[in-house]
């Protein structure tokens, strides 16, 4: 069974010399490496000094304009590229921990379950809020997640992340791929799909990537309000779908992190980042009401607009 790695690209760094390097070393061997470029001068800046093709010669590089780039369909022109029976989606600062993470989460896919997501964890400069989010969203234990679930795990069910998960080729035909056009959570909208279907989805935690970021709070305001536009602008996926539940169990158990850490005192920090994300996800899922220079100040995704999508 062959399995092909998509990996969207936007002004690389030389970390994706190190995240090529892991992929190419995998227990499981991969097909193809392919890179969904955007922007193709930063590329070429980034690999002037290095004979890419002849370095990498399983890695394909397609480049497209800023204006193309949609998280959906930007994925799905890379899928189009692969002729495997699984394929592994990436970003690109997402780095392997080990040489067993492909295997790991191809070996998942059989019966019904048709995607793996892997474990992330909090980089070396992470801070404690970024930390407790990883634990809270990525558990040491692994799980199967079904329709059955979605009674008592509401919107977790649906949770499937392409910062690294990997798919089943035939299933993601049958069911028409990533959304083709939006803003945000292309991956749990698909796995809402899947799941709808039938499908079932595997965590699993063994599978590991490194893979966090350090968010002011504005930033984290914007982030949740492209997240909050997703939820409105797809009301068949997550209308009546608690989502607000998870966020309450976040601070508790956020709470209850900083408590065995000593780090009490930082809870109040958290608090107000808490108000920044919720506030974002608020006017994101208010955002018809909203004039369109607002809508344009906050978003992250601008070109997103550019389509005439605010009604």
């Amino acid at each position: 069974m062959k399995t092909d790695v998509i990996i969207p690209v936007y002004k690389p760094g030389p970390e994706l010399y190190m995240l090529l390097d892991r992929l190419e070393g995998q227990s499981r061997p991969v097909g193809k490496i392919i890179l969904m470029n955007t922007e193709e001068k930063y590329f070429r800046e980034l690999t002037k000094e290095t004979d890419f093709a002849a370095k990498y010669p399983n890695v394909e590089v397609h480049h497209i304009s800023k204006q193309e780039f949609d998280h959906g369909g930007t994925r799905n022109r890379g899928v189009e590229y692969s002729d495997a029976d699984f394929f592994v989606v990436l970003t690109q600062d997402a780095m392997p921990v080990d040489d067993k993470l492909v295997e790991l989460l191809t070996d998942r896919l059989s019966g019904t379950a048709a995607a793996a997501y892997a474990r992330q964890l909090p980089g070396a400069d992470s801070s404690e809020f970024e930390r407790a989010s990883r634990i809270f969203n990525y558990p040491e234990t692994s799980c199967v997640k079904s329709l059955a679930d979605l009674e008592t795990m509401g919107i977790k069910t649906f949770f499937c992340s392409n910062v690294c998960a990997a798919y089943r080729r035939d299933v993601y035909d049958e069911l028409g791929g990533f959304i083709r056009h939006t803003i945000f959570n292309e991956d749990m909208i698909y796995a809402a799909g899947l799941i709808r279907a039938g499908y079932s989805i595997v965590y699993e935690a063994g599978a590991r990537v490194v893979h966090s970021h350090s968010f002011t709070n504005m930033q984290q305001l914007r982030r949740n309000f492209d997240l909050g536009v997703s939820q409105t602008d797809h009301p068949e996926v997550f209308g009546g779908v608690a989502s607000e539940s998870e966020g309450r169990r976040f601070v508790a158990e956020t709470w209850r992190y900083l408590k065995r850490k000593g780090r009490v005192l930082q809870f109040p920090g958290f608090c107000v980042q808490c108000a920044f994300k919720y506030a974002g996800y608020l006017l994101g899922r208010h955002y018809k009401k909203l004039p369109g220079r607002l809508v344009l100040k906050i978003t992250t995704n601008r070109e997103y607009w550019r389509h005439g999508n605010f009604s």
